[in-house]
């Protein structure tokens, strides 16, 4: 065995899961039509996998949703209150994910969270008191034969143990060594089972070992594996990604795992770690291919690097699961001059199968490649070099500071207590969608285009003045996506047609390519912003996405430092925020939502690799303002509670956070740390399609004003509204402004 991947992505070529998911969601597809489609994309990738003669092949990295909400249905962790309602078990793990509104109950959708430091999402288990830890699905063990019917060898893959409890939620007084107990005998079983199955190998997916480890989470690790693993006839495989694993190296190499794998992409120290000492009898799965990026691997690079370690049960594989890139650049009509430097799924499979090869035998392929990396790809923007040059440190610092700005903006603004608005889109519905895409083809001119954008902006700010808005929204009509808008109108990006990557469920993101030098050429939000304004005596924000996140949900540049290109970014959207100014727009939002997204797993290298340059730009976006010009920012599912002390350093005059969908917990973060930016914890979860009741917000409401004082708390839902209905949108909306109208009145 010479090749292998980490998982392989499951959307399908052209989004035929999504689809097919969203007709079921709407009836419009039975469960053994869902089910039967599944079995097609599954049949496929493998397929791909195999003809592109990779030799060990997962199983069990396809789901409907997300794999850890597949290991929790598979191992009974499923809240009471929704075992109790009688879904079927397909319909149980979507409202798990979802919510379920309906004849049989109303339950909110499980907390939804980042996975690790990428744009993919997974849902969180909750481990109540009740719940009994048993081996309850078969999803594992049948997609197995399913491949096996189909004469294709693979490698089961499943989320382990240790990584389950790190992420999972405990309700009050579980008891955790019971869960470890109860968590061993269970995976003991799975791998009894897939032995009786004849597999060969079982992957084990233990990403957490990447992160922070205390000596108490090393000996709980060792208390798991020691037993797992102990008279096991199956070859288990510890699979690790996202960094490396200095702090548990040598506690993994000594357990009998027959493989390990390790990140040779994000692990800046895994090198290092295998050099000084990797066992003879265990096989290294070096993931040297980039399962984030986009790019061709440098194999003479690679290839130098392996060379040094001098294993001999080296296997080339991914650092990760390919996932988090698109399937293919076939489906791209990109110039070979510029194809030729990506590679997405399909590609990255023969780039792990031509360095196994060529580390035997270097030959023309090594040659080909190396000439590759021998030419300039790009002309250099000196223009933009030289801005970056030229920064200062009073550029980034706003003045006046925070305090005195508040005093000024409340003088200003004289908003009511609790004052209510929307994180910025509304619903994009069919038409919206298929007028845009006439623009483009050609069909329609952009004067009946723009009239189209106007009629919609025009009818949502009369509704939003109709049910008592304080801050409104023109509604990003006029945008496909918060991060493609902008890269579109930037210099120095390049765009996919169908570069699809899977966020959560049947979210799916076309992250535009970095290729060059940024700048902007051109206004890029001014004109609607500054229409809508003129449509209204109410304040309407002006809508941006920030230098940080607009890079983190990019596909990046490797030849230049994550730190630069963000710079880059953050001066073309400074001037962007100066020309809204200009037009009369007082209220400008520039969001973050992904700025947690590439914070290091590693909190030693928080600030130094991260914190000390993204937390700088994004105050640089918005340090040339007046005094009243207030800056609004908005930042959704990740873990923001350990951070609030530099989220607090971006300056900002008004942040939104994700909270309703996590239960408001970070609430108590923001009043122990004194958090002095006014803040909008959002009183409602809009990825779920259940709609709010008037008492509900206000309930949530009550709580946040326990947390926070009225002075400094905003109203609003938790995330932008592009992905629900019309109906669902107006009416949460609705009761929440109700909500806030009756609170008033207790003042």
């Amino acid at each position: 065995m010479k090749t292998s991947i980490v998982g392989y992505p499951r959307i399908g070529e052209h989004r035929e899961l999504k689809f097919a998911i969203e007709k079921y969601f709407k009836n419009d597809l039975t469960a053994d039509e869902l089910m039967n489609q599944a079995k097609e994309l599954r049949k496929n990738n493998w397929k791909t996998i195999k003809a592109s003669g990779v030799e060990a092949i997962p199983s069990n990295d396809f789901s409907f949703y997300d794999t850890t909400l597949d290991t929790a249905c598979l191992l009974n962790i499923i809240p009471q209150e929704l075992a109790k309602i009688e879904l079927s078990e397909l319909d149980t793990y979507f409202a798990l994910a979802r919510g379920y509104q309906g004849a049989k109950g109303d339950i909110k959708a499980r907390p939804m969270k980042k996975w690790f430091n990428t744009n993919y999402h997974y849902i969180v288990p909750k481990i109540e008191k009740e719940t009994k830890i048993e081996v309850v699905g078969s999803k594992i063990f049948d997609e197995y034969q399913e491949a096996k019917a189909l004469g294709i060898e693979t490698r089961p893959v499943i989320l382990g143990p240790f990584s389950l409890l790190q992420i999972s939620e405990f309700d009050t007084y579980v008891d955790r060594s019971t869960v470890i107990t109860d968590l061993i005998q269970a995976y003991k079983i799975i791998l009894q089972k897939l032995t009786d199955l004849n597999v060969e190998w079982v992957q084990i997916d233990e990403p957490s070992l990447t992160k922070d480890l205390n000596a108490e989470l090393i000996a709980e690790f060792q208390v798991i594996y020691r037993e797992l693993l102990k008279d096991q006839k199956i070859n288990v495989l510890a699979q690790t990604y996202f960094g490396d694993v200095r702090d548990i190296y040598d506690t993994l190499i000594e357990l009998p795992f027959a493989g390990i794998g390790l990140d040779f992409v994000e692990g800046r120290k895994t090198l290092a770690l295998v050099k000084q000492y990797f066992p003879k009898d265990k096989y290294l799965f070096a993931g040297v291919v980039n399962g984030k990026n986009i790019w061709r691997n440098n194999y003479q690079q690679t290839l130098a690097d392996l060379a040094t370690l001098k294993l001999d049960k080296l296997v080339f594989s991914t650092s990760c699961s390919l996932l988090h890139v698109p399937y293919t650049t076939k489906n791209e009509p990109f110039p070979i001059e510029i194809k030729q430097y990506f590679a997405f799924a399909a590609e990255k499979l023969t780039e792990v199968v031509e360095l196994a090869e060529s580390y035997d035998n270097p030959g023309p392929t090594l040659s080909k490649n190396q000439l590759l990396f021998s030419k300039p790809r790009f002309t250099e923007n000196q223009a933009v070099h030289q801005k970056i040059a030229e920064l200062t440190p009073a550029v980034f610092t706003r003045l006046p500071n925070f305090e005195k700005r508040e005093k000024i903006q409340r003088e200003h603004f004289a908003f009511p207590a609790l004052p209510t608005t929307t994180i910025g889109s509304f619903p994009q519905t069919l038409e919206i969608k298929q007028m845009r895409a006439k623009l483009k083809k050609a069909e329609l001119s952009l004067e009946e285009y723009d009239q189209f954008i106007a009629q919609h902006i025009n009818q949502w700010l009369d509704w939003q003045t109709e049910i008592g808005l304080d801050v409104l929204v023109h509604g990003e009509f006029e945008r496909n996506d918060m991060v493609e808008y902008f890269g579109q109108n930037l210099s120095g990006y390049l765009f996919s047609q169908n570069g699809w990557v899977q966020s959560y469920g049947t979210r799916c993101v076309k992250p535009p390519i970095i290729w060059g030098d940024v700048s902007r050429e051109k206004p890029i939000t001014v004109k609607w912003s500054a229409y809508a304004q003129q449509q209204t005596n109410k304040i309407v924000k002006g809508m941006l996405t920030g230098p940080v996140t607009i890079l983190n949900w990019s596909f990046p540049r490797e030849d230049i430092s994550l730190k630069e290109s963000t710079l880059q970014i953050a001066l073309a959207i400074q001037e962007e925020v100066l020309d809204l100014e200009k037009n009369g727009i007082q209220v400008i939002q520039i969001d973050e939502a992904a700025l947690r997204e590439k914070l290091p797993l590693r909190q030693t290298d928080w600030y130094t690799e991260y914190l000390d340059w993204a937390i700088p730009a994004f105050r640089l976006v918005h340090s040339q303002v007046q005094a009243t010009t207030q800056i609004h920012t908005h930042m959704c599912y990740s873990e923001f509670t350990d951070i609030i002390s530099a989220i607090d350093q971006m300056d900002a005059d008004v942040i939104y956070f994700e909270a309703a969908r996590s239960n408001l917990t970070i609430l108590d973060e923001l009043q122990k740390q004194h958090f002095k930016t006014e803040v909008g914890p959002g009183v409602y979860d809009i990825h779920s399609p259940r709609v709010p009741s008037v008492a509900e917000i206000t309930s949530t409401i009550q709580n946040i004003l326990s947390k926070i004082p009225v002075e400094k708390t905003w109203i609003n839902p938790d995330c932008g509204l592009k992905t629900r209905g019309i109906p669902e949108a107006k009416e949460s909306l609705m009761n929440m402004t109700t909500a806030v109208n009756r609170l008033r009145k207790e003042l």
